[in-house]
C-alpha cells in the first residue's frame, strides 16, 4: 500500500476549526509586540484517493495567534471558503467561476494591508478578503485589472514608497503583468510582459528602480491542467532573469543556468550591478512533487554595463522560505533568513536518496557580508515553518528584531508559536506560546501589526 506522505506525519491536515484563548507560554513575550502570527497552508477536505493528492493543492487554512501587552490573546484556525470547501463543510458557494472550475482557493499567502486580510494564490485566482478573526469575507478585488490578472502570491510591499507591487501571471497565457498598488490596495499602474512558452513565474524581486523576472524552464501545459499540476519541466526553454524599470518598459534578459527560482531573499542595486538573492530549485526536480527538491540560497550579481551574469553559491543546506528585514524590501541587506524544513527532508520512497535520519528542522539566519551562518536546531521531529523577521521596538541593527515561527513541538503533539531574539539566534527562545493543537506543515504568513480598534476577547 502506498502511503502518501502529505498526508501523514507533520503533513497531516487537521479536522477541527478551533478558537483558544488566553494561551499559555513560557519565557517572555515583548511587550510591544500587538498584532498578529499567520500563517497558511494546504489543508484538504474530502480526498478522494489519497495515493495521487498533490500537497500543493489543499484547500487553504490560516492558523493565527494575536499577541498584544505581553499575552497571547487568542490561537484561531479557519479553512478559506471557497466554493468547493463551503460544499463540503455545508455552507453557501462564495467563489468566482474560475476559482469554481479549478476547486482551487488561496492556499499560498496570508497578508494584511490597509487594515484588511488577504488570503493570495497565483494563476488568476483571485485574492480572497478575510475577517480580523479569519472568517471568509470572499473573493475580492485586491489588484485586479481588466486583463483578469490580481494581486499574487508573492506580492512585495516596499516599505520606502508605500507601493505594493504584484507580478501576476494566468494559466495559458504568453504574457504576465506587472501591477502597483498603493498602500490602499488600488491599482496605479500596470505593464503587460511578454513571457514565451508560459513560464511558472512563481515569484520576482524588486529594487529601488528595478523589477527582476524569472524566467524557468517549467512552464505551463494544458494537457496536465486536470491534474491539478499544469507545469512540466521543458529542457528546451532557456533560463533566463529579467530587469525591467519599475515605472515599465522594456525588459533586458541575462541567461542563466536551468533551475528554478522557488523564492526571492531580496534584491538591490550596486553600482551598475543588481544582487539578487534567491532560493534556487535544481535543474529537472519533479514538479509535481516539490519535496524531492533540494533548494540552495545563491545570489545572482546582474553585470548591467557587461550584460551578464555572475551565479555564486551563498549556502550548501538544503532550504526554502527566504524571508528579510522589512525594511531593507528592494535596498541592500546583510542578514537573510530561512528555514531547513521537512518538507525537503524525509524520504519520500525506498529507492529516494534523501536521509531518513540524520535531518534536523531548523531556522537559519545568514550573515551575508560574513559568510557565515547560524542555525537554531529544533531536532529531527521539529517540523519548523517559515520564520519572519519582526523588527524590535527602537531597533538599532538591521537584525535587532525577533524571528517568530511554528514549530512542532512532539512532547505535547502540538504546536508553538517560537520567538526567537535575532542578535542571540542559536539560544533559548525569548518565548514559546504553546497552542492547543498541532499545526500541519505549510507555506508562507506575516506578522501583521495590530489594529488598536480590534476588540479583545
Amino acid at each position: 500500500m502506498t502511503v502518501n506522505r502529505y498526508l501523514s506525519g507533520s503533513f497531516a491536515p487537521v479536522t477541527e476549526e478551533v478558537t483558544a484563548l488566553d494561551l499559555p507560554f513560557t519565557g517572555r513575550i515583548p511587550t510591544h509586540l500587538n498584532g498578529r502570527y499567520l500563517r497558511i497552508g494546504p489543508n484538504p477536505l474530502g480526498i478522494e484517493d489519497p495515493a495521487a493528492h498533490i500537497w500543493t493543492l489543499g484547500a487553504g487554512m490560516v492558523h493565527g495567534v494575536r499577541i498584544r501587552d505581553g499575552r497571547a490573546e487568542w490561537y484561531r484556525n479557519r479553512w478559506v471558503r471557497s466554493g468547493p470547501v463551503a460544499d463540503r463543510l455545508g455552507e453557501p458557494r462564495r467563489g468566482t467561476p474560475f476559482d469554481e472550475h479549478l476547486d482551487m482557493a488561496p492556499n499560498v499567502q496570508v497578508a494584511g494591508l490597509a487594515g484588511r486580510t488577504f488570503a493570495l494564490l497565483e494563476g488568476g485566482i483571485r485574492p480572497y478578503e478575510l475577517t480580523y478573526d479569519l472568517d471568509t469575507v470572499g473573493p475580492c478585488d485586491l489588484g485586479v485589472t481588466p486583463e483578469g490578472y490580481s494581486a499574487n502570491a508573492h506580492s512585495v510591499f516596499d516599505p520606502h514608497t508605500r507601493e505594493l507591487h504584484s507580478l501576476a501571471f494566468l494559466y495559458g497565457s504568453e504574457h504576465v503583468q506587472h501591477i502597483v498598488m498603493d498602500e490602499t490596495g488600488t491599482v496605479v499602474r500596470t505593464t503587460l510582459i511578454h513571457a514565451p512558452g508560459n513560464p511558472y513565474m512563481h515569484d520576482f524581486a524588486l529594487t529601488e528602480h528595478h523589477v527582476i523576472l524569472f524566467d524557468a524552464p517549467v512552464v505551463f501545459s494544458a494537457a496536465h491542467l486536470p491534474t491539478g499540476v499544469p507545469f512540466v519541466w521543458d529542457d528546451s526553454h532557456q533560463a533566463r532573469v529579467g530587469v525591467m524599470p519599475r515605472t515599465g518598459g522594456e525588459v533586458r534578459w541575462f541567461e542563466v543556468a536551468p533551475s528554478l527560482v522557488g523564492h526571492t531573499l531580496n534584491a538591490y542595486e550596486d553600482g551598475t550591478d543588481i544582487v539578487v538573492d534567491i532560493v534556487r530549485h535544481p535543474e529537472g526536480f519533479n514538479i509535481r512533487d516539490f519535496g524531492s527538491s533540494r533548494p540552495t540560497l545563491d545570489r545572482w550579481r546582474v553585470d548591467l554595463a557587461a550584460g551578464k551574469v555572475g551565479e555564486d553559491r551563498l549556502d550548501d543546506r538544503t532550504q526554502e522560505f527566504p524571508r528579510v528585514h522589512p525594511y531593507c524590501v528592494a535596498r541592500p541587506h546583510r542578514y537573510g533568513y530561512s528555514a531547513a524544513v521537512e518538507l525537503y527532508a524525509p524520504p519520500a520512497a525506498p529507492a529516494d536518496p534523501r536521509p531518513g535520519t540524520g535531518f534536523s528542522s531548523a531556522l537559519l539566519k545568514h550573515d551575508l557580508v560574513r559568510g557565515t551562518t547560524e542555525a537554531h536546531e529544533f531536532g529531527r521531529f521539529g517540523a519548523v515553518g517559515e520564520g519572519v523577521f519582526v523588527p524590535a521596538e527602537s531597533p538599532v541593527a538591521e537584525d535587532d528584531g525577533y524571528v517568530m515561527a511554528y514549530v512542532h513541538n512532539p512532547e505535547r503533539g502540538a504546536a508553538d508559536l517560537v520567538i526567537l531574539a535575532a542578535q542571540d539566534f542559536a539560544g533559548e527562545p525569548v518565548a514559546r506560546i504553546h497552542l492547543p493543537v498541532r499545526v500541519p506543515l505549510g507555506l508562507h504568513g506575516n506578522w501583521v501589526p495590530g489594529d488598536p480598534s480590534a476588540p479583545r476577547p
